[in-house]
C-alpha cells in the first residue's frame, strides 16, 4: 500500500507530513524551532489495519544520546506520543489509527 512519511515534535506536539525523506520533514521543523531530540520519524500506512498503520523507523531516529542506537523507536513511551499526536491530527475522531 502508499506510505507517507512523518516527523512529530513530541514536545510541541505538531507534526510535518510528507517528503521524499524524514529528514525533509525534520529540517521544516527544526526551521520552525522545533529541537532535534523532540522529533521522531515513522512511516503511515492508511490503507493498513489500525494496529499496522505505523511504522516507527527512520534514520532520524538514531539517537544515541537517549539511548535509541537504531532507526526503530525504542521508548514505548516515545512511541505512544507519536500514535497520539498523529491520530489527533490526521485522523477524525471516528477514524483512528
Amino acid at each position: 500500500g502508499e506510505m507517507v512519511k512523518f516527523v512529530v515534535d513530541i514536545e510541541k506536539e505538531i507534526l510535518a507530513l510528507g517528503g521524499e525523506l524524514h529528514a525533509d520533514c525534520e529540517d521544516l521543523l527544526l526551521k520552525d524551532g522545533s529541537r532535534q531530540q523532540n522529533l521522531w520519524g515513522a512511516n503511515l500506512y492508511p490503507l493498513r489495519d489500525e494496529d499496522e498503520r505505523i511504522e516507527y523507523t527512520s534514520l532520524i531516529n538514531i539517537k544515541p544520546s537517549v539511548g535509541n542506537r537504531n532507526m526503530e523507536i525504542q521508548d514505548e513511551i516515545i512511541r505512544n506520543k507519536v500514535r497520539e499526536i498523529a491520530e489527533r491530527l490526521l485522523f477524525t475522531q471516528d477514524d483512528h489509527l
